[in-house]
Formats: structure tokens, sequence, C-alpha cells
């Protein structure tokens, strides 16, 4: 509804206020959990999008910062509209720019129980073409608290994502990522052109970093969350303005990753969304981001299933599979009790390693003389659902595919094919390039009577393509969008088909994916110490019951570094590695204790949300611990890595209770657990060597 020349919107559990006056742009003057006390600084909005054109540069204080484009300032307000549809509150706000004619309309979406917005922002061209370079999806003012001094008192989040090294998120002051107040208030300057802003160029959406950040405002409950959905590229950035710091969030930019579209006259581009959580603290963010994360999701059975998935890859095969070795595997898994076999990359190539001959997907008679069918049905006899490895996009610069495909069903730059380590680019815009790889993983999921596919990516194309695209960084849009339309339908067509997605492990793990994808690798780390600190972060980014984490137990292990292992996934999902074949009969137990105990809990996982009782873990963090909360009571895994064999785990919400602590896994090895209600304190004594253990906690 309008006040005046304001309009309020109250979806339910947030509060948003954006100006319409016929003089200024639209801006967002308050947003706000419902209930929180918020003092609107009209001074610090910003208008409600920042776009970029060819030809113009910055509004003012000319810098590399989304914030302060020409167009965003000259926006004038024309329209809005809200309606609710299939559970959520949606508003539309329509401006334009007067002087190109290019209409803005901003996009906001809630549910009525979680204080979780999503956002984007379409632009259509008015009578005249129109180049653009950056178009953001939501641009956000005055997002610290009113009079605070925000260089010291707030603190951003923000978190590493790469290979080995996945979701190891950081805590900085704003004056320590160079946002700081430098006293140009006093000259009536009411903004510098320092900004602090993380993204991504290529192919790998999460190759460096997570597309989120959070805010904290010191010492009061309240932060702010965002994510940035989109499988390519992606940037955010935070910066000041009239004394208080902003938020702009986009997809790719013409400076950041070689972006441009142009517009003809009445043609339209949407940006890619963002989800903004507003919450107290992590616990808080991330219990709501992943109820949002679960509603946006397209449905699937392995969700609710959660089957233990074995691969016969990490720390075992490594990729190489022949008819001599996958055999005992298959029967190890049987034993261990896996409901699901993927066998790993190298079943395509007659030589000796996995990374080459990728592209024809045909299975190497040299490696299995009597076919693949019969390692499939080996598996099924076993009891377990046929899987298989497959790198869809890549075709080796050596395959056949190579020559076979037009050029233009790859990614190019000026006339000539991208090539990364030895290995082309599918550019899935392509009918020849769709009709390539849908032919292959037809005749393989029907041929071999497939229930899985793994679907890795271990390349980053920062380059992009202008084939076919006004920029490279708008043909490598184009594919990225294109990938998920053709995963989508490879699932329609397949009803029940598990498409697990992997990028070197996490390295593609974008919210645009998991809301497409049911399984998610989260890393290839092969360390389980440091493993630990990876599956303890995995709910940042991924739902439990996606978030797929790597134990392999080793015949050279002790029964407490397996356990270690296997502990780091059972809040999650279960990815069985290691030389299941040569363990010996008690480690063989363990592994099926193991297992055990995640099918007796694994139900409680899709409807559970995520909570850190030590905080967030830091990579060389002694301990770490991680746990999940239902109505049911809660699930934690402590790993204890080094340090004290004594561990004190703060439990704050159960302080003066009695609670009752059950040791789900394991439950053999020498552990003693005392709960001390006054002080709301865990206490778990481990042996003196790594060692991990999952809890059942619940009021009696």
């Amino acid at each position: 509804m309008s006040v005046g020349e304001l309009i309020t919107w109250r979806p339910g559990a947030i509060e948003l206020d954006i100006s319409s006056s016929a003089d200024r742009p639209p801006m967002v003057q308050r947003f706000t959990r419902v209930g929180d006390e918020s003092v609107p600084e009209p001074a610090s909005a910003l208008p409600i999008a920042e776009i970029h054109l060819g030809g113009e540069g910055s509004g003012f204080s000319s810098s590399e910062r989304l914030m302060g484009s020409a167009v965003g300032r000259r926006l004038r307000f024309v329209d809005h509209r809200d309606w609710h549809q299939d559970g959520m509150a949606h508003l539309e706000v329509t401006a334009q720019d007067p002087v190109t004619q290019i209409v803005v309309i901003s996009r906001w979406s809630s549910w009525p129980d979680l204080p979780v917005v999503r956002c984007e922002t379409e632009v259509c061209a008015g009578t005249d073409a129109v180049e653009l370079r950056a178009v953001s999806s939501v641009a956000l003012g005055g997002i610290s608290s009113p009079g605070a001094h925000w260089w010291l008192d707030h603190e951003v989040g923000f978190a590493h994502n790469t290979w080995f090294r996945e979701m190891v998120w950081q805590r900085r002051t704003p004056a320590e990522l160079g946002l700081d107040d430098a006293g140009l208030d006093s000259w009536g300057i009411t903004s510098s052109r320092a900004s602090f802003a993380i993204g991504q160029r290529g192919s790998w959406s999460t190759g460096g970093h997570l597309p989120m950040g959070v805010l904290r405002a010191g010492d009061q409950p309240r932060s702010l969350l965002w994510q940035v959905e989109h499988n390519g590229a992606w940037r955010w950035e935070l910066g000041d303005q009239a004394g208080a710091l902003y938020l702009v969030t986009s997809g790719p930019t013409d400076q950041s990753s070689a972006w441009m579209r142009r517009l003809s006259p009445g043609e339209r581009f949407c940006s890619v969304p963002t989800t903004l959580v507003l919450a107290g603290d992590d616990d808080e963010l991330f219990g709501a981001l992943t109820r949002a994360r679960r509603r946006v999701r397209r449905p699937h059975p392995d969700n609710d299933a959660l089957p233990v998935i074995v691969n016969d890859y990490m720390n075992a095969l490594m990729g190489d599979p022949t008819s001599e070795n996958i055999p005992p595997f298959i029967d190890a898994a049987e034993r261990a009790g896996a409901e699901i076999y993927c066998m790993d990359s190298g079943w395509y190539t007659d030589g000796a390693t996995w990374w080459n001959d990728l592209g024809s997907w045909e299975p190497s008679l040299r490696r299995f003389p009597e076919g693949l069918r019969a390692m499939t049905n080996r598996m099924r006899d076993a009891g377990m659902i046929a899987g298989l490895w497959l790198e869809p996009e890549v075709v080796s610069v050596s395959s056949p595919v190579a020559h076979t495909l037009p050029p233009e069903a790859f990614f190019q730059r000026d006339g000539k094919p991208v090539i990364e380590s030895g290995r082309l680019q599918l550019d899935f815009r392509h009918p020849a390039a769709l009709a390539h790889v849908d032919g292959a993983v037809e005749r393989l999921v029907v041929g071999l009577d497939l229930g899985y596919l793994k679907f890795d990516y271990n390349m980053d194309v920062t380059q992009g393509t202008d084939v076919d695209a006004d920029s490279p960084g708008d043909g490598q849009l184009g594919h990225q969008r294109a990938l998920l339309d053709w995963v989508r339908d490879l699932m329609d067509r397949h009803p029940g088909l598990v498409i697990e997605n992997c990028a070197s492990g996490g390295q593609r793990m974008d919210a645009a994916t998991l809301a497409v994808h049911p399984v998610q690798s989260t890393s290839d780390n092969q360390d389980p110490l440091f493993t630990a600190s990876i599956a303890a972060a995995a709910p940042t980014a991924v739902t439990p019951e996606q978030g797929a984490v790597w134990a392999y137990p080793d015949p050279s292990w002790s029964a407490e570094r397996i356990a270690f292992s296997l502990a780091s996934t059972l809040l999650g999902r279960v990815h069985l590695g290691g030389r299941l074949d040569l363990l010996s009969s008690p480690q063989m137990e363990l592994v099926r204790a193991g297992l055990a105990a995640y099918r007796e809990t694994r139900d409680r996982l899709p409807a559970a949300v995520p909570f850190w009782p030590l905080g967030l873990p830091g990579w060389h963090d002694p301990v770490v611990a991680l746990g999940m909360r239902d109505d049911a009571g809660e699930l934690l895994t402590v790993w204890r890595r080094s340090g004290p064999t004594t561990v004190r785990i703060p439990l704050a919400r159960h302080v003066g209770r009695e609670l009752d602590v059950e040791i789900v896994f394991p439950k053999n090895l020498p552990t003693r657990v005392m709960w001390h209600a006054p002080a709301g304190e865990l206490v778990v004594e481990l042996p003196d060597e790594p060692a991990a253990r999952t809890l059942r906690l619940r009021h009696p």
C-alpha cells in the first residue's frame, strides 16, 4: 500500500518502506524485521537499482563501484503493485529514466513466516537501443545501525572457498577492509570512493569465495545476510554513503567479468537474484536461510530419502576403475550397507589417466572387456542403485568430438577456441552441443539402467565466449543459464534420477545450482582432520540433506581416526570412499555402525536447521562443533583435533534444564559425557588423539 509518497510493504516477517516521490529516485527507506526499531535516514538511502550503461560513467564520485550510477539517480517512480502467489508475497516497483527511457522494475518476494526476501531487477529498453554494463540485483543504503561508528563496531563476514579449503568464514571490521572514517563529512562530502567487493569472474561460481556476506551490528541482535544466486560471475559490494554502509549486489558486469548486453527497443533483461536475510546471530541467519533454500529448491525424492552413496574415487581407486578392481569394491560397499554405488572417473579411457579422453563417453573395452553393463548389473545385484561419473560440459582437445561438432558449439574468443588444461568448453546455448550431451546421457542412463549421475566440472573458464553474444561475459551468462535448464529438463525426462553437482568438490556451490541438483559435493579434501572444518561449515552454503561430505576409512588408520572421518558425514550426506575393500573385519564393523547410525537419524535432517555452539569453525580450530535442531531435539557432532582432551560445549538455550545426552556414534569407543545444567555446559572427555562424537540431545 502507499502512504503519501511512501510505499509500505508488510509481507509478514519483514517491513519494507520505499519512497515514491516525483523528484527523486525510488529508494529503500526502511528494511527491518517486524518489531525491530529503525530510524530511517533518507540521506544514506540508495536508488532501488544501480544501472550502468555504455557511454555513461558514474553519476558522482567516479570509481569502479557499482554504487553511484547516473541512471540510478535519474530514475523516477512510475508505479507499483503487490500480490500474493504460491505462498509468497510479491512487490514490484517500476521506475523510468527520462533520458534513455529505459524502464526498471525492482522485484521483492517474501514468505509470511521468514525474515527472508528475494530480490531481482528487470530492465526494459525504451525507444532507443542501450548497452547494459551492470545491473544490480539489489541496492540498499543505510544498512549499518543509525548513529553507529560503523567502521569499528560492525563486522563483515565473508567466506573463502578454494579447492581443498572450502567455506572458511572470516570476520573483519569495515576499517580492516578499507572502509573507514576519513573525515569527509566535515568537508561536505557524503561518500568516499572506497569499497570492499568480492566476486567471481569465471565458470567456477564459488572458486574463491562463496557468493555470500554478512553484516553484524556489533553487540546488537541485528544482522543482515546476503546471497547472490548465480552459477557464473557475480559481485557484491560494500561502501559508505552519508554516514552509513551500503550494499549492492549483481551478476556479471563489464568491469569485473567482461559483460555487456545490448537491448533493442522493447527488449528486456533480468538480473540474477539475491536473497536477503534479517536476523540476530549466525544460528538465526543460517536457520532462516536453510528454510528458504528448501522452499526454492526443485522437489526431489532424494532430499527425503538421503541414501548412502559409495564412490570409488576418493582415497581409493582415484579414477582408475577396471573389471578387476571394481567387483571387490562393490562387494565391500554392499557389506558396509551402501544404497548407491557411483563409479567415478576413468571408465571411458584406454589410457593411464582419467583426465584425458573426455567427450565421447564410450566405456573402455580395455578396462571392461565384458562391457560396463556387467559392472552396473553387479551393483544392482548387490542391492544398490547404479551410478556413473561424467564431466558433460568438457571435451578433450584430443577427442574425436572436438572435430565432429561445429566450432560454434564450443567457447571461442576472437575466432579461436578457448582451451583450458587441454580441454574445450561446450556451449549449451548451441543445439549441437545439447544434442551431443543429451545423446550421451540418454545412452548411458537407459543402456546401463543408471539411477545416479555425478556431474563433475574440473576447470574454471574465465574468458567467456563471444560467439553469438554481445560480449564474452554475456555468452558465459547464457551458457550458465542454459546448463541449468538442461539439467532440469534431464530430470523431467527421468523422474527419480539423482544428479550430483561437483566441481572439483565445492567450486560450484552456488544457490542457483543448489536449487536444481539434489546432491552437492562439498570438497575434494583428502585429510579427515581438515574435512572436519568443511563438514562443520557446510550448512552455511548448502542444506544438510544436500551437502555430501567424504568419509574415507583406511586400513592403516586407528579406530578413532576411522570414526573421526565417518562422523563428518552424519549431519549431512554420506559420500563413502577409502579402501573399503582392504578393511579388516573390525574396521568394517565400525563403518557399518557409522552407516547404521546415519540411517537411524537421517530422517530428521530434511527438517532440521543448523547451529554452531562454538561459532562458525575456523580452519585450524582445535575443536569444532556442528548441531542440527528440529522439533524432536538436537543432534550434535564434536570434533577434537588437538588440545585438551576435555571439551566444553556451551549450550545456552538449555541452561537450567535437564538434558538427556546419548551417544549416536561411535558407541564402542571411550567417551565420557556430562551435562551441567546450571552452567548450560556439555562436557565431553575424549581420548588423546583426534576424536569425534555424534550425540543426541533431548529434554526428558
